[in-house]
C-alpha cells in the first residue's frame, strides 16, 4: 500500500512546546499555526517554527481563541504538521493594506496558484480587520476554476477588532492574504459550514449602503435602529454586536453578516462582508442548542470521501464564542463526533469564515462553524 499523509499536531505555550517538532519537513509538507494575537509583537514561536520546518509552506494568522482538538485556548500556537506524500504545494502572499483592496488581492492570490496545473483546493488566510470578505472572495473566484475547492478565514483579535496578522514561514504582517495551494489526483479536501441562529424582530430593508458599509434601514440611521435592539449592550460595541449578527435575504440567497466596526459620526456599520442596498435584513440571536448542532452538521457534510490520516481545519465565528461561553467546547467536540476516529484537530475563532455552502463557489460566512477536512486518498 502507498504511503499517504502523515499529521502531528503541536501547541505551544507559556514558553513551552507540548512535544518536540516531529520529523516531518519537506517541499510537500504544510504546517497550519493560529496564535494569540500577542504573538504578532512577540514571534519567536513562530520563527522558531519555521527553522524547524525550512522546506514546508508555513502559514498562520492570529485568532479570537485557538481550536486544540477538543480544547479552547488562549495566549497559544496551535500547529498542525501535515505531509504528504502525492500532493504538491504551493504558498503565496499578497498586500492587503485597506478593505477596498480586497478584490485585487483575492484576485492575485488566484492567479498565482492557478498558474500551477492540477490545482485542487486552496487554504486562505486574511487580515481580519479593514477587509472586505465578500470582495477578497470575489476576486478568488473570478481568477480560480470553477472546480477548485476555496475555504479558509479573517484572523481575529479577540473581541477587540483591532490589531490581526497573518503569518507566512514565521514571518507576521498585518496587511495581507496568505494561501496554500494543494495540487493532484490524490488530495482529498471536504468542507461544511453551519450557523443555528435564529431570527427575530422585523425584516428591514437596506435603504443606504456602500459595499461592507451599512448607512440606513427603512431610511433610518443603521447604528442608531442597532441601538435600540441592543439597549444597555450597547456600550459594548462594536464587541457586544457579535450577539446579534444580521440575517440577510435577497437576490444573492440567505447570508449572515456580523459587525467589524462602527462610526458614530456617521451612524453607520462596517460588517465582515458585503451589505447589498435593496436586500432584507432581519437581526439574530442565539439558540444555543441550535449553534451545537450546527457544529455537528458541519462535520457531518464534511464527513464524505476520507479515509486514512486526516485532519481537521476548524474556524468558527467569535460571536459564536461569546455566546456559548462556558459551552463553548461543546460544538468542537460536536465536530469531532462525527468525523474519522482519530482526527487531527486545530483552528481558530475568527472574524470571517470562507468556505462554499454545500456546494458551489466560496463564499464569506458570519457566525457559522465551518470545517475543512483534508487527507490523501
Amino acid at each position: 500500500m502507498m504511503d499517504l499523509m502523515n499529521v502531528a499536531t503541536l501547541r505551544y505555550a507559556s514558553g513551552v512546546w507540548s512535544a518536540p517538532f516531529p520529523n516531518l519537513d519537506g517541499e510537500q509538507t504544510v504546517v497550519l499555526a493560529f496564535g494569540a494575537p500577542s504573538y504578532g509583537e512577540a514571534p519567536a514561536a513562530l520563527a522558531e517554527l519555521a527553522q524547524a520546518y525550512p522546506r514546508a509552506a508555513i502559514v498562520g494568522c492570529s485568532t479570537a481563541g485557538e481550536i486544540d482538538q477538543t480544547r479552547i485556548r488562549d495566549e497559544s500556537v496551535t500547529v498542525a504538521i501535515a505531509r504528504f506524500e502525492r500532493t504538491r504545494i504551493q504558498k503565496t502572499q499578497a498586500a492587503l493594506t485597506a478593505a477596498a483592496d480586497s478584490r485585487r488581492a483575492g484576485g492575485e492570490i488566484a492567479e498565482q496558484l492557478a498558474a500551477a496545473p492540477n490545482l485542487r483546493a486552496v487554504f486562505v488566510l486574511s487580515r481580519g480587520t479593514d477587509v472586505n470578505g465578500s470582495e477578497l472572495v470575489r476576486g478568488l473566484n473570478e481568477k480560480l476554476p470553477p472546480e477548485v475547492v476555496v475555504t479558509g478565514g479573517l484572523a481575529g483579535d479577540g473581541a477587540r477588532f483591532g490589531k490581526t496578522w497573518v503569518m507566512l514561514d514565521g514571518a507576521t504582517t498585518g496587511d495581507a492574504v496568505v494561501a496554500v495551494g494543494l495540487y493532484g489526483d490524490a488530495v482529498r479536501v471536504t468542507h461544511g459550514s453551519q450557523g443555528g441562529w435564529d431570527t427575530f424582530g422585523p425584516e428591514r430593508v437596506v435603504t443606504s449602503s456602500k459595499g461592507n458599509v451599512l448607512y440606513e434601514l427603512d431610511d433610518r440611521p443603521a447604528l442608531a435602529l442597532y441601538k435600540e435592539y441592543l439597549g444597555e449592550r450597547a456600550a459594548g460595541l462594536p464587541g457586544s454586536a457579535l450577539l446579534f449578527p444580521l440575517a440577510l435575504r435577497g437576490s444573492h440567497g440567505g447570508l449572515v453578516r456580523t459587525v467589524l466596526g462602527v462610526d458614530e459620526a456617521t451612524q453607520s456599520m462596517v460588517f465582515a462582508g458585503d451589505i447589498p442596498t435593496g436586500s432584507y435584513a432581519k437581526l439574530m440571536r442565539a439558540n444555543f442548542d441550535r449553534l451545537i448542532l450546527g457544529a455537528q452538521a458541519a462535520g457531518s457534510a464534511a464527513l464524505s470521501d476520507h479515509a486514512g490520516p486526516t485532519l481537521c481545519i476548524a474556524i468558527s465565528c467569535v460571536g459564536r464564542r461569546l455566546v456559548l461561553g462556558e459551552r463553548s467546547e461543546e460544538e468542537i467536540e460536536a465536530t469531532l463526533e462525527v468525523l474519522p476516529k482519530g482526527t487531527a484537530q486545530v483552528g481558530f475563532y475568527s472574524y470571517g469564515e470562507l468556505s462554499p455552502h454545500a456546494t458551489g463557489r466560496c463564499d464569506l460566512h458570519n457566525q457559522t462553524m465551518t470545517l475543512t477536512v483534508v487527507s490523501e486518498a
